[in-house]
This record gives C-alpha cells, structure tokens and sequence, in this order.
C-alpha cells in the first residue's frame, strides 16, 4: 500500500459501513454481462462489502478482501461471499482464479507496481477488470455552497495525494488491460440530513481534520447545514459524478 491505510479506515468502521452509499444497481448486470463465465469474482478493498454483496447475485463464489480487519468484521455477510483481511497487492489466491476482479471506490490507495501484476497473476484469460470511484455530492446551489464553504475548505489540506486520482476518475491512471467501454451510470441519492452528514464524516480528510483540530469545525458546519436544509427528515436528491474503468485480461 501507499499508506498504511488500516489505521486511515478502521477507525469508526461501522459507521464507515452505515454511511456509505449504495452503487447503482444498474452497474453489476452491465459487468457481469462482459465477464467469460459467473463462477468466481474477487471484490478487493472491499470495505464494507457492499459491491461483494452485489456481486454474488450473479456469481456462484466471491472472495472479498481488505486491508482493515475492522472493515472486515463490519462487512455485510451474506453466503456466497468469503471475506478475508489480505492487502491487495499480495494474496493467497491461486493463479487464474477468477473471471472478474472488482475495486469499488478503492483503487486510489493501492500500489499499482504490486497491484497490476497482482490483478494478472489471479485473473483468468479473458477475465474482467473493473474499478469505479464517484465525486463530490451536488444537491443545491445553496447547500453546495455551505459544504463547500465550511467543509471543504477547512478539510483541503488534509486529503491525501492519492484523492486526486479518484476526482479524476482515474482517467490518469495507466491501465493494463484491453480497455472495454464502461457503462454510463447515473448516481443518485436520496438522504435526509442526517444520512447527508453522516456521509460527509466518513471522508478520510473530515476525520483526519478532526483528529488534528477537533471537531468544532464539524459541528458548526452541521449547525449552519441544518439550517438550511428545512425540514431534516425530508430526503434531498444527491447527485454524484460517477466514473468506471473496465478492461480485458488478454
């Protein structure tokens, strides 16, 4: 890894787990349609396990890993899907052990020296490689604008480097694969303020702005949101820039 990211997102890891949201639905069945066979996919950094979750609704068997075993503990259980804590770059899997390899909102953090050579080592030929990654929530001009003033601001300083290649959709990325057009997805949420704001804490900066400052920033910036939210059990519409990359093992 890059960064010892165990520590960056084990801390309030079911919270993690909570907060996030869920990935388009639409997503799997345009991936899964690419892969040679549904038999066995690996879903790493995975988190709170939900796009292995996902996975196992079209795959007999998914091995699900993360760096974190907090993340882990956390994760969503389900039959079909068997998680361990291995980081991404290094694992016990067989060669050629599966037809799709998966890395939801993650791929910022790895190692690509190891990563990439990894990723080849266990994909079968044929198999699929895919990663997606979404951007900053819209939800008003006004709302925006608070994030941005008494949020984002205040956090800058305290994104790692590695953030930048997620806001780019990991368009810089090299990218060693036969690249396959990626399915257009609209993401979109709806969130009372407090799903919003409980969101928002599980950005890496917030925590860490937190961890070093302490969290009067974060309330204030609550107090003001709140304010001009209205009604906080009404749900607002969420809308984030969603970007995927899928390519062919040859």
């Amino acid at each position: 890894m890059t960064l010892d990211t165990r520590q960056l997102f084990s801390i309030k890891s079911d919270e993690y787990a909570a907060a996030r949201p869920r990935y388009p639905r639409e997503l799997f069945p345009a991936i899964v349609r690419l892969c040679p066979d549904t038999e066995r996919a690996w879903d790493c950094g995975t988190g709170s396990g939900q796009a292995a979750v996902a996975l196992a609704e079209w795959f007999s068997e998914v091995e699900a890993t993360d760096v974190s075993a907090q993340q882990i503990a956390n994760a969503v259980a389900h039959e079909r899907v068997r998680y361990s804590v291995q980081p991404a770059e290094q694992t016990a899997f067989p060669k050629a052990s599966f037809s799709l390899v998966t890395v939801a909102q993650a791929l910022h953090w790895f190692d690509f020296r190891l990563f990439w050579p990894e990723v080849m080592r266990v994909l079968r030929p044929g198999g699929i490689f895919a990663a997606w990654t979404y951007t900053t929530p819209f939800v008003s001009e006004a709302l925006d604008a608070i994030v941005a003033m008494r949020l984002s601001n205040v956090i800058k300083d305290f994104w790692a480097p590695q953030n930048q290649l997620a806001q780019d959709g990991y368009a810089t990325l090299p990218f060693p694969f036969q690249e396959l057009s990626a399915p257009k997805i609209d993401m979109q949420l709806n969130w009372t303020l407090a799903q919003f704001i409980a969101y928002l804490g599980t950005w890496s900066a917030t925590r860490s702005c937190i961890s070093a400052r302490g969290p009067a920033f974060f309330e204030t910036f609550k107090s003001e949101l709140g304010a001009a939210w209205g009604d906080p059990a009404a749900p607002k519409a969420v809308n984030m820039e969603f970007f995927c990359r899928v390519g062919r093992h040859l």
